[in-house]
């Protein structure tokens, strides 16, 4: 299983940015596809998750109406919209695979993409 994430930047506050992670080597139907950020000092958080085959979202509060994560089951691809960017949502990104039921917790994720850093500011 391998997943690649692109999409990062440069962005000033308030701009927005799409992160892509294209996902090969797993059953997408039978996924949940996450997105983890980690800043610099800080534990790795899971800030949103798809369930493949129905596109149930779960969100952390810190991102919950400005992020949006979607699916294109045809192109084996996860996308995070990421709008009204702040300061604080600097940090690395990652995309993450597990097979099932969704969650944001690092330890339930088997399989991970390299990081992509978004960085916020003016």
């Amino acid at each position: 299983v391998q997943l690649q994430a692109s999409g990062g930047g440069v962005v000033q506050p308030g701009g927005s940015l799409r992160l892509s992670c294209a996902v090969s080597g797993l059953t997408f139907g039978n996924s949940a596809i996450a997105w983890f950020r980690q800043a610099p000092g800080k534990e790795r958080e899971g800030i949103a998750c798809i369930v493949s085959d129905n596109d149930d979202t779960v969100y952390s509060d810190s991102v919950k109406g400005r992020f949006t994560i979607a699916s294109d089951n045809a192109k084996n691809t996860v996308y995070l919209q990421m709008n009204s960017l702040k300061s604080e949502d600097t940090a690395v990104y990652y995309c993450a695979a597990k097979y099932y039921t969704p969650s944001t917790r690092a330890y339930d994720y088997d399989y991970w993409g390299q990081g992509t850093q978004v960085t916020v500011s003016s």
